[in-house]
């Protein structure tokens, strides 16, 4: 586990607000507010999340200027190691001895589910912004949980209305053998199935699987026009290169329902050319993303993910709350939260909902052929913006208990 501490020099403009605001400050616990980034830092989902989430976190922190109502900010980190049990003993510890008063990343579903669980016990703040799953603002959902960047929902929404657009209706789901490729599956198969679609067939692969040729084989053997990916990272990186290799994608259509840049990074502008997909972020949409992700870029020497915007973004929204609710006390900070408009080179119309579900507003984009990129990860086309209320599950089809219940 790592630690990263800012000194507490201020602007003059923050002495004067800790100054105007001491009774607020009383409310910082430990007179420290505590950021922990939980991620994957040496597996298959490292490069999308990993350090890079803690130097965004980091990022956030210093942009913001080191300190919150006088008081000092610090990051923490481990590694989940995408397991659910060694995730929920690191957020233990955080919150009953070390005074982590958020955590944020927590790039596995399984491993989201089991710290979700902790935050409802503890009355502790997380900000999912890495695991998918739409489970988190459902049946998992906390009243002091928030989902951030994406979700399951709104990236299979994304792929099965493109791809249903052109007249192909069957479906075969390639996905990985865990919670979030079942919640992917699950809602691909809702959206086929309103579009007119049908799913014929099903697999799944283990995680961080070494050879795809089985899978594939059944996915080919099916004839759907459509096989879409329910996997992520390197999963469907090395998917999509043996598809190509066994000649697949000439006669069938892969739809990865979930694609980060620095995948396109390692497959190529040859194989991901024309690919259609929606994402939560992309680093060349205007001046504020472009300026962002090179300061990012010189750090990392590789530009962001949405994972990593969303983080940076997550961190910057929570510390404005503690500055207005006064306090890093959980269900005020979510209070607050929820009364904000978040908006920053991340968030564009962004909501904090009662089911916990961060709505902002998404893109649709298609991945470039060689001859159009114009220079080092230049890889997206921007098709369209899709309105938050249109990309994420409306508020009254949530499960979430404690919706219901209010």
């Amino acid at each position: 586990m790592g630690t990263f501490s800012f000194g507490r020099t201020l602007a003059l403009g923050a002495v004067w607000s800790a100054a105007c605001l001491g009774v607020q400050a009383a409310g910082i616990s430990d007179d420290v507010v505590r950021i922990g980034v939980l991620s994957d830092m040496s597996g298959l989902y490292a490069d999308t999340a990993g350090r890079g989430s803690v130097e965004a976190a980091k990022m956030a922190v210093e942009d913001y200027g080191a300190s919150v109502l006088g008081k000092k900010v610090e990051v923490v980190w481990a590694d989940h190691q995408n397991k659910a049990d060694v995730g929920a003993t690191h957020a233990r510890t955080w919150f009953d001895r070390d005074g982590v008063d958020l955590i944020i990343n927590l790039n596995n579903t399984a491993v989201a589910v089991a710290v979700n669980n902790l935050a409802r016990e503890r009355n502790k703040l997380v900000m999912n912004t890495g695991g998918a799953s739409d489970i988190l603002t459902n049946e998992h959902c906390a009243p002091t949980a928030i989902h951030y960047t994406y979700d399951t929902y709104a990236l299979a929404k994304g792929a099965a209305d493109g791809i249903l657009a052109q007249g192909k209706k069957e479906w075969f789901i390639l996905g990985v053998d865990y919670a979030f490729g079942k919640a992917m599956s699950a809602n691909l198969s809702e959206f086929v199935a309103a579009g007119g679609g049908k799913i014929v067939g099903s697999t799944y692969h283990p995680l961080n699987a070494s050879d795809f040729s089985s899978f594939l084989l059944q996915a080919q053997s099916s004839k759907a026009p459509v096989i879409a990916l329910a996997n992520a990272t390197s999963d469907t990186v090395n998917t999509i290169k043996a598809a190509n290799e066994f000649g697949i994608n000439k006669k069938q259509t892969i739809v990865p329902s979930i694609m980060f840049i620095n995948d396109i990074h390692a497959l190529g502008l040859k194989h991901g050319q024309g690919m259609v997909f929606t994402t939560g972020f992309y680093w060349d949409r205007n001046d504020e993303t472009r300026a962002w992700a090179r300061r990012f870029f010189s750090k990392m020497k590789k530009m962001p993910s949405m994972v990593h915007a969303g983080d940076y973004s997550a961190v910057t929204q929570y510390l404005k709350a503690v500055r207005v609710a006064g306090t890093d006390d959980a269900p005020a900070v979510v209070k607050q939260l929820r009364d904000m408009q978040l908006t920053d080179m991340f968030a564009q119309n962004g909501r904090v909902r009662e089911d916990g579900r961060m709505v902002h507003d998404m893109f649709l984009v298609q991945v470039k052929q060689p001859a159009e990129s114009q220079y080092p990860w230049d890889y997206y086309k921007v098709l369209a913006t899709i309105a938050g209320d249109q990309a994420f599950k409306p508020l009254a089809q949530s499960t979430c208990k404690h919706v219901k219940a209010s």
